[in-house]
């Protein structure tokens, strides 16, 4: 299915000529957390629900209109960018705009997440690993090849987190032995921040530690 399939018209940008009561009201109907407005039929942005209830509801939304938020995506826009325009915006109604900027409907964020988890990251079966390396140190193209010279297969990967110049890179490699690919990560420098199989090397280490201990001890 298309992502434009998930557009949905049901709403229509309310007029700046229209009362905030209406504005009031239509977020007392709907769970959404902005409304789209617009001018002689030209997309203005979207009014927090947070902003529409602090005016008085016998004005005009032009009263408030400079509250709006300008945010929205095309309907050429790939659904990895719509989601990332969803988090910058912390906003779970998303305009659609055609190229000649006229308004098509929005998409609802639980429909973007919903194929977001259809993505083969998360429907294939497979392990998880989060490596972290120096931020101008590590590179995809080394990570792929990491994980493909161990015969597994890379089902995604994405930047989970960026702290004091590290990178964090988190996983999902088709059913193998994670230990392998650990060491290969190891032995390039990588550290080994989560891996979701047990880890012979860190096991290794705890049972030397473990004895080291006994033998201090005697």
């Amino acid at each position: 299915m298309q992502l434009q399939d998930y557009i949905i018209n049901d709403i229509k940008p309310l007029s700046i000529n229209d009362t905030i009561g209406n504005l009031q009201l239509l977020f007392n109907q709907l769970t959404y957390s902005h409304i789209p407005i617009e001018k002689d039929g030209i997309y203005l942005g979207c009014i927090p629900e947070t902003d529409a209830h602090c005016f008085e509801s016998e004005k005009l939304i032009s009263d408030c209109s400079y509250t709006a938020e300008g945010f929205f995506v095309r309907n050429s826009t790939n659904w990895l960018d719509v989601l990332e325009a969803f988090a910058q915006n912390n906003s779970n109604i998303m305009p659609v705009l055609s190229l000649e900027n006229k308004y098509l409907g929005y998409y609802e964020l639980n429909d973007i997440i919903h194929l977001f988890n259809e993505t083969p990251f998360f429907s294939e079966p497979g392990s998880i690993l989060i490596v972290e390396k120096g931020i101008q140190d590590y590179s995809f193209s080394e990570i792929s090849q990491i994980v493909e010279s161990n015969d597994a297969k890379l089902l995604g990967a994405f930047i989970s987190k960026i702290e004091n110049d590290l990178a964090q890179i988190t996983l999902k490699i088709g059913h193998t032995s994670l230990n392998d690919v650990i060491q290969t990560f190891r032995r390039y420098s990588y550290n080994i921040i989560a891996g979701h199989e047990d880890d012979s090397y860190l096991k290794s280490l705890k049972d030397r530690s473990k004895y080291l201990d006994k033998y201090l001890n005697i």
